[in-house]
């Protein structure tokens, strides 16, 4: 039986985000499945849009820099997209490392993720060139974007998760499951996800987040 390709679309900012990853690296411990990875933006998704929380519009202005680096990345050395994304997100989420004190606040974050995951240096550049400049990933970091929003729709944010013909925004976890248990939210999260009439399973969140805490039932 062939292995089965995930991909998942991420912002490395996004903290619901760096959640369903590590569930993601869980599965593929415990299921036929290899992980893809491939940026999108909360900043790229938010451009221009009205009516947005002052703070909100701010911290998007530092989500910038991560993800046109790892466009950078995902375009120049793809092979080291996983590590980069991990580098940053044990910093920014498990660390709570990251800064919102002035725009190149986290810096120093994205080089040392870039040297850790073993990427070229260079593509530190990319983090403040804009659209249409030269050495800018931006173009790149929208195609990713776009392609993840053809897969789900317009109307929502940070993941989405492909599975061959079947892509979905989510799942959104506060936890991360572990050995079969991981599995089997993948197996159900498949099924629904597969369904073509299903579009929808929702209640109230509770909590936050927390990546460095296991699921717990």
């Amino acid at each position: 039986m062939a292995t089965n390709k995930v991909t998942m679309f991420f912002d490395s900012t996004c903290p619901f985000a760096w959640v369903t990853s590590r569930w993601l690296l869980e599965v593929e411990k415990v299921r036929d499945v290899t992980i893809d990875w491939a940026p999108m933006s909360l900043a790229v998704l938010n451009d221009g849009r009205e009516g947005l929380d002052e703070g909100y519009k701010d911290r998007m202005q530092f989500a910038w820099a991560p993800a046109r680096v790892a466009a950078a990345v995902y375009t120049e050395a793809p092979e080291k997209i996983g590590a980069f994304y991990t580098a940053m997100g044990n910093r920014i989420h498990n660390e709570k490392r990251a800064s919102y004190e002035d725009l190149h606040a986290n810096d120093e974050l994205i080089k040392e993720a870039l040297a850790e995951a073993g990427a070229p240096a260079e593509l530190f550049n990319a983090a403040y060139k804009g659209l249409g400049e030269d050495g800018s990933y931006e173009q790149q970091l929208r195609d990713s974007h776009q392609r993840a929003l053809d897969l789900v729709g317009d109307d929502v944010g940070t993941p989405v998760v492909q599975l061959g013909d079947t892509a979905f925004f989510g799942p959104v976890l506060t936890r991360v499951p572990q050995g079969e248990e991981a599995g089997e939210l993948f197996d159900a999260a498949m099924v629904l996800g597969g369904y073509p009439h299903f579009f929808e399973l929702k209640r109230t969140r509770t909590e936050d987040p927390v990546a460095n805490k296991v699921s717990v039932v």
